[in-house]
């Protein structure tokens, strides 16, 4: 009888262990990749709600790398090729000129740089975009520029809706006392250019309120939303029309406009209030007065204070005139004051 060797029962027992622990990391393993992709999924809706996208570009071949938010907001096919160049095609030439200006200022000082852009989509949607840009450097030398992209269409939306509640009058379209104001002191507000006013037209409709007394209100918002239509056509030769009270309009004019322009301008407010006005199956009729103020280095309060006082003028001289502001009315409006 042969003997059969003894095999020793340690190494099947190193064996069964150590697959256990492979077993037992292979399940580790897998918990860390569905969490992973857990968090994936999360950062993928959480950029798809907030429109943001990341993006990157290698420096040396100018290569780009999109995450899906930004094809969306670009409206092209998710994962196609992507070239740089096809790219800036979709921003305007002033704005592709700016990025391309901040892009290689911020690649010189290893920085970045942030920017808020119009484009024009590949199925020719209008959007704008924030560009976020971080660039990443290896050795001291920029080998990427990186970053992301979100969609602030909307965003830009309400910010020019409240800039337009904040500068216009809702009833007639006109500008408003704000925007007026700012006009006229040489300190305007966002959006609005500075520049050294050359006259103020103060209008004032005459017989207003007995528009209101007879017909209600909504007849007289009628009324004046007509002013405003046919005041919005001297908009070409003045700097702004606004709306600045109640029935009491205004026309800032700049330095340029000779004043006999505007005399006749003013004559020709004139002539426009009188003419009768069809509002809701009725004939209104109105009048305006209008006093001017040319500015002889005078702005803001002061040049609305004289104008005001032709205007004062022209009401006293029966209404429906054109009064200009001089010296003898500044005396006659101390003394009213007085």
């Amino acid at each position: 009888m042969i003997a059969l060797p003894v095999v020793s029962k340690r190494p099947i027992a190193k064996i069964t262990a150590l697959e256990a622990r492979i077993a037992e990391q292979e399940a580790v393993i897998g918990q860390l990749k569905a969490e992973v992709a857990h968090s994936r999924k999360i950062f993928d809706r959480a950029s798809a709600a907030a429109r943001i996208g990341v993006w990157e570009c290698e420096l040396n071949d100018c290569s780009l790398r999109w995450s899906d938010v930004v094809y969306d907001i670009f409206d092209l096919p998710r994962g196609s090729a992507l070239d740089r160049g096809r790219t800036l095609e979709c921003y305007p030439q002033a704005t592709r000129d700016e990025l391309e200006t901040i892009r290689s200022k911020a690649i010189e000082d290893r920085t970045g740089f942030c920017l808020d852009a119009e484009i024009v989509t590949a199925r020719g949607t209008r959007r704008w975009i924030r560009i976020t840009a971080s660039v990443e450097c290896v050795d001291g030398e920029p080998v990427r520029i990186f970053g992301m992209k979100q969609d602030i269409t909307a965003e830009k939306a309400a910010t020019l809706r409240l800039r337009y509640m904040a500068e216009f009058d809702s009833l007639t379209g006109l500008a408003n006392r704000s925007r007026f104001q700012a006009l006229i002191t040489g300190e305007p507000a966002d959006g609005v250019e500075a520049f050294p006013a050359g006259a103020v037209m103060l209008i004032d409709l005459d017989r207003f309120k007995e528009v209101n007394d007879a017909f209600g209100h909504l007849v007289g918002d009628d009324c004046l939303k007509e002013v405003g239509r046919r005041l919005s056509l001297l908009g070409s030769r003045s700097e702004c029309v606004a709306r600045i009270g109640g029935d009491e309009f205004a026309v800032v004019f700049g330095p340029q406009t000779p004043r006999a322009t505007i005399r006749r301008l003013g004559a020709a407010v004139v002539r426009l209030m009188r003419r009768p006005m069809p509002i809701g199956g009725r004939r209104v009729d109105i009048g305006a007065s209008v006093g001017i103020a040319f500015s002889n280095g005078t702005i803001g309060d002061t040049l609305y204070c004289q104008a005001d006082a032709a205007l004062y003028a022209a009401k006293a001289s029966g209404r429906g005139t054109v009064s200009v502001f001089d010296g003898r009315l500044s005396i006659e409006s101390r003394a009213r004051l007085t």
